[in-house]
């Protein structure tokens, strides 16, 4: 498991029923992969786990372990309401071919550190996977703080942190205490530059599903020191900042749409953008189109 590069957190593609539409998400990938995007992340908040069944997760699986057909690592979110659908899910995984995990903490009940820490070996130890903790403090209420992914780090199948706080003093704080032990990604769109410049050496990436050639240039240069990197990143501000409020995933399918790259379609409770609302998002993201760099 190479745990570098950008990541895209996919979205998943419905047909008009609301079905998962699979033809689509293996030209998706192939997109991604051709892009020069390192890894694959289905089944995140972005991917709408939270609206699909647990068959459902497991035939999304399986086309992104097909279509990738061992080029780059197909690495799914581990969400779920109970640590044992958790542990359910991480062995599907591993089952279907997958060489990593990004575990999150469970959803809606927020436990205190004893139980969370219990819930994320759980499924750390269910599979020989190499595995990333997911923090993310705003969207789960559960920041686990570096002295605590110390902790973790006693789990030799624990390789990587994605890092979604927002702060990014974060990064400095993990590597403070853990050097080189996890691997940072950054986990929110709108800090990667500041993030890489803090330590960071990965990005799982939002908008890289409708503007891939750009986000994958964005790291690269970022990553490379290059002196063009605060002209791309700031033209491409307005559109990383989609990644950062709460309709992220109806903003991020309509930035899809808006390029070719997909339907704005999601699951209820979630309803595609109208109105002003949409109007809004439509100034912003067709502005920012009008002058890609």
């Amino acid at each position: 498991m190479h745990w570098q590069g950008v990541f895209p957190a996919i979205t998943t593609p419905f047909n008009e029923d609301l079905s998962i539409d699979h033809k689509f998400l293996a030209e998706h990938i192939e997109q991604m992969i051709a892009c020069g995007c390192e890894g694959i992340v289905p089944l995140g908040s972005l991917g709408e786990a939270a609206t699909l069944t647990h068959e459902e997760k497991r035939d999304v699986i399986r086309t992104c372990v097909e279509t990738s057909a061992g080029r780059v690592p197909i690495v799914p979110g581990v969400s779920a309401l109970s640590t044992t659908e958790g542990v359910a899910l991480a062995k599907d995984a591993e089952q279907l071919g997958c060489r990593g995990l990004m575990v999150l903490p469970p959803y809606v009940y927020r436990g205190d550190w004893r139980e969370i820490s219990y819930h994320f070996r759980e499924i750390i130890r269910a599979t020989g996977l190499s595995c990333m903790l997911y923090n993310n403090p705003i969207a789960y209420g559960t920041d686990v703080i570096p002295a605590q992914m110390a902790e973790l780090c006693d789990e030799p199948n624990l390789h990587a942190v994605k890092e979604s706080s927002t702060d990014v003093r974060r990064i400095t704080g993990i590597r403070e205490v853990l050097g080189d032990r996890l691997t940072i990604f950054v986990g929110v769109d709108d800090v990667i530059v500041e993030g890489i410049a803090a330590g960071a050496t990965g990005w799982i990436a939002g908008l890289v599903n409708a503007l891939p050639e750009e986000s994958v240039a964005l790291y690269e240069m970022a990553m490379g020191g290059s002196p063009q990197t605060r002209a791309l990143y700031e033209w491409f501000l307005p559109l990383l900042r989609l990644d950062t409020v709460p309709k992220f995933v109806q903003l991020i399918k309509l930035v899809q749409q808006e390029v070719g790259l997909g339907s704005e379609r999601v699951r209820p409770p979630r309803m595609e953008l109208v109105g002003e609302e949409r109007e809004a998002a439509l100034a912003i993201i067709r502005h920012q189109l009008a002058n890609r760099p």
